[in-house]
Formats: C-alpha cells, structure tokens, sequence
C-alpha cells in the first residue's frame, strides 16, 4: 500500500447560544475524515471571537437561535466577506432558505439534518460548492436576477461551442459528473470548462455563473429535461 495522504485540518468556526445546540454542532466532528476528505477542526468562540480570527474561513451559524436571523448574515458579509457561512435554521423555510443563501450563506441545513449530512454539506462548501435543495435553483436564480448588481466586467464574453453546452447543463442544475456523462467527456474536463465559464464571466461559483448567464443572455434558456427535473441533495456551485 502507497503512503496516506495527509490533509491540513480545514478550521470551522461554531456559534450556537445554547449548550444544547452547540454539543449537536460538535457532534458532527467526531467522526473520522474519509481519506479524500481533510479533517475539521472545531472552534469554539462567541460570534465578536470568531469574527476576529482572521485564520478563520469557515463559520456555521444557528439561525433557530433566537439572537441571529438573516441580518446577522448581512452584518458578518460586511465585516467578513471571505467568510464563508453554513447556516442551521427551519425546516420547510423555501423564502428562508433563499433569504439565506442570497444573505450570503453557502450551504442552509434544518434541524433534520443528521450529522452525516451536516459534515457533507461542510466538505460541499470547502471545495467551492453551494448546499441547497436543487428544487429551489429557478427560484434562487429569479431572486437573484431582480437584485440590483454593481457594475460588472465581462459581461458579454466570448464562449466556445463546449462552453455553451455545459453552461446550459450547468442552468438545469447537473453536477460536474452528470454534464460529463451527457456530453461524453472526463469530469475533470468539466471542471476545466467551469472554471474557465467563472473566469470569463467574473462569477465566483454556479449560482453567481447562472445569474450571469441569465443576465446577460449569455445562452438560451434551457428547458428542462427528463433527467432535469430530479430531485437532488444539493445545489452546487463546484470549483474546477
């Protein structure tokens, strides 16, 4: 057997006002990391301490905590844009849920959510990707397009014949293996044309990609296929 990969803990900030909660939260890091996966490194800390650790990339935030709501989101996003957040709130909140994710939130989990489900959502959210019932992705896209935008470079860039294709599979929501398998190419591949898709358009992740795209009428509104309409477990904005 070749030598294990060793991964740099990924450090995750936890904010939850009852002891209760917070033991749930930490929780979810006991369990070991897959080989794939680094591990998670809990810290614990009031919201003005974690806010304040500059080391710190990732912070999950109880919304069901009566002392932080959508504006909370608001006001860490103005102190801490690179903050990215994993939000627990409601369950069956589909307005809070795009509040959330509009607010700033990468990923939006209930109280439903087993421990496995809360890790894999982190790991979704440290790789670049939003966690988000799919349903929900015409619904994110509509909000975000009637929210004013700052003025934006590359809005009319020039895509590839390829380009195209997997930007309109990426507005019907398929993952980086669902758009290589319907276009018969490597998943690797995908990811070198969502990347390249990112920096043409100046987007950070899928969603952002899909304003654009929609915006700036970049592709033709794809209408949804057999495969399309599935449910899935999340709404990801994947890196390359």
């Amino acid at each position: 057997m070749g030598p294990s990969r060793t991964h740099e803990p990924v450090r995750i900030g936890l904010v939850a006002d009852e002891p209760i909660r917070m033991e749930g939260l930490a929780s979810v890091f006991e369990a070991p990391p897959g080989d794939e996966h680094p591990p998670f490194l809990p810290v614990f800390g009031s919201m003005d301490e974690l806010l304040g650790v500059s080391t710190l990339g990732y912070l999950v935030l109880d919304l069901n905590s009566n002392a932080y709501g959508l504006g909370t989101l608001e006001a860490i996003r103005r102190v801490r844009n690179d903050l990215r957040l994993i939000v627990i709130g409601p369950e069956r909140n589909d307005e809070l849920v795009l509040d959330s994710i509009i607010a700033g939130a990468r990923a939006y989990l209930d109280l439903t959510a087993g421990p496995e489900v809360v890790r894999q959502a982190i790991h979704e959210v440290t790789t670049g990707s939003i966690w988000a019932p799919r349903r929900l992705l015409s619904r994110l896209i509509d909000r975000l397009l009637k929210t004013p935008q700052g003025t934006q470079d590359n809005a009319h860039p020039h895509l590839t014949d390829r380009e195209r294709q997997v930007l309109e599979l990426i507005l019907l929501a398929r993952s980086n293996r669902e758009i290589a398998q319907e276009l018969g190419i490597e998943e690797r591949t995908v990811k070198a044309h969502v990347g390249r898709l990112k920096r043409k358009t100046g987007a950070d992740n899928r969603i952002e990609l899909s304003m654009r795209a929609l915006n700036h009428s970049l592709v033709s509104v794809p209408t949804n296929r057999e495969s399309g309409s599935r449910e899935g477990k999340g709404l990801k904005g994947q890196t390359a």
